[in-house]
């Protein structure tokens, strides 16, 4: 299919759905971890890519972004791609290819003349255990590597954390009074003993269903058991300072992953893709914890019919609200910029786009739970119907950089 009836058939999928596309699932697996399976996907496919690829863990949304599993990384992993019906059956077509065809139709002129691309995605990740104590990098060190740095939120969603799992607690940062000579020591005892011991330099926080954290990069952080709905920038760029996961030693490629070569035993260096300020902030739950933060007054939108949070929030790059809209009810919502949404619960219509929450899903089946709006469609405003008479509609959206929305809830002084 050449490129231009690509843009044919996106462009009449627009006009079919008033401004929103529909994506297929786009699964991700990481050879590191166990899934935690709450992921709505069937039981029996967690493993669909093969046992040494490993088990599906992630789900991701609206993504230009190619998933960096290094030897185990398989051709558009961690790439979405929108599905529209034809005469002839169903196309597939890369969102990226999408965006760099016909991105001012998309996600804006604005976007487009600043950034030249899509800049965020959004994930679910879902683990039966912790993740290593790790750390994104800042633009600065990213640069070094031709990626971009990434910061990152967490949601907690109650619809898919029905049970914690094994570690509902994410350790996050290090200890005031923790030095520069205790990080460095533990980094150099990677291959002399099974566990570098960087968890006695870190505080774990118990994890709570319904709220979230803003994570900048440069903080290390090891997530916990939670399933997590994570909003962050367009790079999968990081590098483990843990030597081991419960029990399951990690290569000290993982240290070194997205490190110049001829840094892989430059300690200094290493040390320095930390932000050390934030690391060691004392208050640093007080700075970084998130609380859902109505976007109105509760009791008027209840009259309108929804309920809408700010549930990730305080970076410049990236945001995501809950949307609500009550049984039997409907409601116009506007934005100010393009976004892609996941459901979490029940099903209605989206403009003229039907929308509905699976209960599971095989693996390479199409849903009609994810979606992307238009800049266009969104400050437009969207008609969203609940066709049910008990259950709420329920969404996660997410949206790009800069949303003047949400500038009142920016953090000061953080660098991407």
């Amino acid at each position: 299919m050449t490129g231009s009836e690509k843009k044919q058939l996106i462009q009449g999928e627009l006009r079919k759905n008033d401004g929103v596309l529909r994506f297929a699932p786009c699964w991700v697996a990481r050879n590191f971890m166990q899934p935690g399976r709450r992921l709505k996907l069937d039981p029996r496919d967690y493993y669909a890519y093969g046992g040494a690829k490993g088990g599906i863990d992630e789900r991701w949304f609206a993504s230009t972004t190619p998933a960096d599993n290094a030897e185990f990384t398989i051709e558009n992993e961690g790439l979405s791609f929108v599905v529209v019906h034809t005469s002839g059956g169903v196309e597939k077509i890369l969102f990226r290819e999408i965006i760099d065809s016909m991105g001012d139709e998309i996600i804006g002129e604005r976007m487009m003349n600043k950034y030249g691309r899509w800049m965020m995605f959004s994930k679910f990740f879902d683990n039966m255990g912790p993740i290593a104590h790790h750390v994104h990098l800042k633009d600065e060190h990213a640069a070094k590597v031709n990626m971009l740095g990434k910061p990152e939120g967490y949601y907690f969603p109650p619809q898919q954390n029905n049970v914690y799992n094994n570690f509902p607690h994410t350790y996050f940062g290090l200890n005031p009074g923790v030095t520069k000579d205790d990080v460095i020591r533990c980094l150099k005892e990677w291959a002399d003993r099974g566990d570098n011991n960087i968890l006695d330099l870190a505080r774990a926080y118990r994890l709570e269903i319904g709220t979230g954290w803003d994570v900048p990069p440069g903080v290390l952080h090891a997530p916990g058991s939670l399933l997590t709905y994570e909003p962050q920038r367009a790079s999968d760029v990081s590098i483990f300072f843990q030597s081991q996961v419960e029990g399951r030693h990690n290569s000290r490629d993982t240290l070194v992953k997205d490190v110049p070569k001829d840094r892989h035993y430059d300690y200094e260096y290493l040390f320095s893709i930390l932000d050390w300020d934030l690391n060691v902030d004392p208050n640093f739950k007080e700075n970084r914890f998130l609380r859902p933060v109505p976007v109105e007054d509760e009791k008027i939108m209840a009259e309108k019919g929804f309920s809408e949070k700010w549930v990730v929030y305080g970076s410049r790059d990236f945001c995501a609200k809950e949307l609500t809209v009550f049984p039997g009810r409907s409601a116009v919502i506007t934005d100010a910029q393009a976004y892609g949404l996941i459901m979490m619960q029940g099903r209605g219509t989206l403009n003229k786009a039907k929308i509905e929450t699976p209960v599971m899903i095989r693996f390479g089946d199409l849903t009609s739970d994810e979606m992307f709006v238009t800049e266009a469609a969104a400050k437009k405003g969207v008609t969203i119907i609940n066709n049910s008479d008990y259950e709420n509609i329920v969404m996660l959206k997410h949206f790009g950089p800069e949303n003047p929305d949400a500038a009142h809830l920016v953090k000061k002084g953080v660098s991407s």
